[in-house]
């Protein structure tokens, strides 16, 4: 968004300009880039993926300011409508098609990195509401869309705490690939419409927008689609409220990283304001949202489980819910191979398809138990187990590295 009239930012930082001014009850459409702003290419190569520069990520549309909105206030949002750009096939993410990517090890990583180190990437092509992947045939599904990062400015005493303690944990482990969080770094950081000395200042103290905090932002929750309403914690004054990364589906987790299918596209909201809500409803460390009640309607699923143990290294954890949803998606994969799918292939699906991940059971010691939900009908043949076992078929591959 380098070359548009009101330039996008990727930062988190309480001094960035307002793009845009809006009043509590008014509705209003945003336009929403890709979150990586067009680095990757509708094409069967992942060496996009693999050569990626996420100092540019996430590229959000905002910040838009609600008059009125002081701190202490929750800021009322709700989701009316969004969707892909409205164009035809071509161009970038979001016109007709999307993508999904493994990022590799040393380039963010991602849940399984470990048993997954290399890059590889999906293409996706836009139905309507449904989407198909030459990297990943016999699959044909119902999106979720929703926004991947949604979220109000923190005040320049949270981002000083953000900043401290992520530097903290980074510290514990400071040679770890990939590393344990990302600290500030100005190379590739976008301040709006900030310029100077301020956008220099914003560039040096600004939070990446990689994970979920206080504020919102990259929470990833599927089901935050058409329909919900999402009460966010005011920061500062006008709220400042900025969003992108926007997804055409996305299973629980996506474990992938660029798990989801990501877009570009529009988000139409609507706004309004609790004065003093955050005191009245204790609302101070994240947002409450409301899922919307627009979904796909599968009804049969198949469950893959997974418990608090290391299979590689034969090693217990203590209720480590992590450790037991990785292992419940392995095991989906395991299975999924047995179809023909690769193993790349088959974590591309479980990342980017509407599966359904669950905590099971965190009470019985020492082994946490987490489930992974596949629908069945998204498949073009039966899944299911049977006596004859699994048919075996070329299913081609997902995009590679060269």
């Amino acid at each position: 968004m380098r070359d548009q009239a009101v330039p996008g930012h990727n930062r988190w930082h309480p001094d960035i300009p307002l793009a845009a001014m809006v009043l509590p009850g008014q509705e209003f459409r945003v336009e929403c880039r890709e979150w990586t702003d067009g680095q990757l290419g509708n094409n069967d190569s992942a060496n996009d993926v693999r050569d990626v520069d996420l100092d540019l990520t996430h590229m959000l549309s905002g910040p838009i300011g609600v008059q009125g909105a002081e701190p202490g206030d929750l800021l009322v949002v709700d989701i009316l409508d969004l969707g892909p750009v409205p164009q035809e096939t071509g161009g970038a993410p979001g016109q007709g098609w999307g993508y999904t990517g493994v990022f590799a090890k040393v380039n963010g990583g991602g849940f399984l990195t470990d048993h997954f180190p290399d890059a590889y990437k999906a293409i996706w092509d836009f139905h309507g509401q449904q989407a198909t992947s030459r990297h990943l045939p016999g699959i044909r599904y119902t999106g979720i869309t929703h926004p991947g990062l949604i979220g109000t400015a923190p005040s320049a005493e949270l981002l000083s705490r953000w900043n401290r303690r992520e530097q903290a944990l980074i510290d514990t482990d400071p040679h770890r690939v990939p590393p344990l969080a990302l600290p500030p770094t100005p190379p590739g950081a976008l301040a709006g419409q900030a310029t100077g000395d301020d956008a220099r200042r914003i560039a040096a103290e600004g939070a990446r927008t990689v994970p979920a905090r206080e504020n919102g932002g990259n929470q990833d929750i599927k089901n935050f689609t058409r329909g919900s309403r999402v009460y966010f914690p005011v920061f500062v004054p006008d709220a400042k409220l900025s969003m992108g990364d926007l997804h055409f589906s996305q299973g629980d987790g996506e474990i992938t990283f660029c798990g989801a299918i990501e877009m570009g596209g529009y988000l139409d909201l609507h706004v309004d304001l609790i004065k003093d809500g955050m005191a009245k409803y204790g609302v101070s460390t994240n947002p409450v949202f409301m899922p919307g009640n627009v979904e796909p309607r599968y009804s049969e699923f198949l469950s893959f489980s997974g418990v608090s143990v290391d299979h590689d290294t034969d090693t217990n954890h203590y209720l480590d819910a992590t450790v037991a949803y990785r292992r419940a998606c392995l095991n989906a994969i395991e299975y999924l191979k047995q179809w023909g799918y690769t193993g790349e292939q088959a974590y591309l699906l479980i990342g980017s398809a509407p599966v359904e991940g669950r905590i099971s059971g965190v009470v019985d010691i020492p082994n946490a138990c987490c489930t992974l939900y596949i629908p069945t009908a998204i498949f073009d043949f039966d899944i299911r187990p049977t006596a004859a076992g699994p048919v075996r078929q070329d299913r081609g591959q997902c995009a590679v590295t060269s």
